[in-house]
């Protein structure tokens, strides 16, 4: 990868910007306002879960709005923090649900981890990887050795956790989608972190999934919190709202922010990610944060609430294919 010593820099958790006179408006997208918006945009990016599908069902109208988009001449890049999914699968998936797309255009956490830790911490030994088999692949693509998969559920007593075995290859801990999180695990992983030579890194924050049916299905987020507070470290967040997602887009596609439209379902994620990187943004409220929300961030004084207020909102991905 080109520029990787270019792209550390800019890489980390959100920065504070100063507040300017020409934020967000969190304005209805209309027709005519849908016009004048595409005709200065080049890329269109789009989360998935809670925009274009939930769980395994396609959202309403999304396929035909993706397919005219592209008609229209958009590049169209998949842009999501669930890392549940290698990109193969990820294409899988589209394909299933009736949507185009190839596996150069989807940008998913566990294949962005695996690219930040082989090109950017450049990471020697072993990673201990809170994680899932898909993430495994793409740590398997870039030739990265892990340690962690799979269940390890805790037995015992605290006399015999005081001498749990390490790995001494460890040298870096990832935390990710993992359902079979356990005690056990946060053990180790925090035991890990203990050293302070040992990096630690996260794909993302959400808190949960939004798969609708009156469900809460806790995300990577929840798990993260755990080893968090177990270690007492911050981890780098290589997700949205970090910039280091977009950045390796940017880099690929030679984009240009400022021809450049984010969608998504979540203000903290999606929308932030889009301020964070000097992108136009759009809200639809199929997925996870409402309206109300949005209204509420932008009537805040604080500058991060600010950075979470869409410039458009549409009621979902489907809307978008009948205003063109």
């Amino acid at each position: 990868m080109r520029g990787c010593l270019d792209l550390l820099a800019r890489v980390g958790l959100p920065r504070v910007i100063h507040l300017r006179t020409n934020m967000a408006a969190c304005r209805l997208l209309t027709r005519e306002r849908a016009t004048q918006l595409l005709s200065n945009i080049d890329t269109v990016l789009t989360d998935c879960d809670g925009v274009l599908w939930q769980g395994s069902e396609a959202l309403p109208g999304a396929a035909k709005t993706i397919a005219k988009l592209r008609e229209m001449g958009k590049r169209i890049l998949f842009v999501t923090n669930n890392s549940t999914k290698s990109r193969l699968s990820y294409v899988e998936k589209f394909r299933n649900l009736g949507f185009e797309a190839n596996e150069d255009e989807v940008y998913g956490t566990a294949y962005i981890a695996a690219l930040y830790l082989k090109n950017i911490a450049k990471v020697t030994g072993k990673v201990y990887l809170v994680g899932n088999t898909e993430m495994a692949k793409e740590l398997d693509l870039q030739g990265i050795s892990y340690t962690g998969i799979g269940p390890d559920p805790i037995e015992g007593t605290v006399t015999d956790w005081k001498t749990m075995p390490l790995d001494p290859e460890v040298t870096t801990v990832l935390v990710g989608f993992d359902e079979h999180l356990s005690y056990k695990k946060m053990i180790k992983a925090a035991s890990y972190l203990s050293d302070e030579n040992v990096q630690f890194m996260a794909t993302n924050t959400d808190e949960r999934l939004p798969v609708g049916n009156g469900r809460v299905i806790p995300g990577t987020g929840c798990i993260l919190a755990a080893v968090h507070t177990a270690a007492d470290r911050d981890p780098v967040i290589l997700g949205k709202p970090s910039k280091f997602m977009f950045e390796v887009m940017k880099e690929k596609f030679d984009l240009d922010p400022n021809r450049t439209l984010m969608i998504g379902d979540k203000l903290t994620t999606d929308i932030m990610l889009g301020h964070n990187c000097g992108l136009t943004t759009l809200l639809v409220l199929s997925g996870i944060s409402s309206l109300e929300e949005a209204r509420q961030m932008q009537a805040s004084n604080s500058i991060e609430h600010q950075k979470c207020v869409p410039h458009y909102y549409l009621p979902n991905m489907g809307e978008l294919e009948d205003l063109l």
